[in-house]
């Protein structure tokens, strides 16, 4: 019987073959965007920080004011991505010197501003840039709304 029609088991292969690519390649492809994704937003927080970590380098010295931190910042970020949603505050980190201050229950944004060329020796300060993850998304995200991602550093002033 096999000899016979050689064709039609062939046939019915095909069609069960057709049926699971169509099941499967969209779960395969919608994996694949998404790695790409998070991989990209990843690497935004990656910049965030490198851009806050040398500008805050900048920031330890002397005769250094707030206003040329926050715009080493902006030029470091210029060359990676758009910038005209970027937040960059320096504020003052002088509640990390407590020993029972946990980080993740810090509101960054009720800190208080510091001026960088008044600061006090080993004064701490935090450089945080942030950006709403709509304006560097790859692909239009209509699942996400209202995320920044945002990078940070805290130096001592010297």
């Amino acid at each position: 019987m096999r000899r016979l029609f050689p064709n039609l088991a062939r046939r019915r292969r095909s069609g069960a073959t057709t049926v699971e690519m169509a099941v499967v390649l969209p779960v395969f492809f919608l994996f694949m965007f998404a790695l790409v994704e998070f991989s990209h937003a990843y690497f935004v927080i990656n910049v965030l920080n490198g851009a806050c970590k040398k500008a805050a380098r900048l920031g330890i010295g002397d005769d250094v004011t707030t206003t040329q931190v926050e715009a080493k910042v902006r030029e470091i970020l210029a060359k990676a991505m758009k910038v005209d949603n970027v937040t960059v505050v320096v504020k003052n980190a002088g509640t990390f010197d407590s020993s029972n201050t946990n980080p993740a229950n810090i509101n960054y944004n009720s800190l208080p501003s510091i001026e960088l060329s008044d600061a006090e020796p080993r004064q701490l300060f935090i450089v945080r840039a942030s950006v709403p993850y709509e304006d560097v998304a790859l692909m239009t995200p209509h699942w996400i709304k209202n995320i920044t991602l945002s990078g940070q550093s805290v130096m001592r002033h010297e």
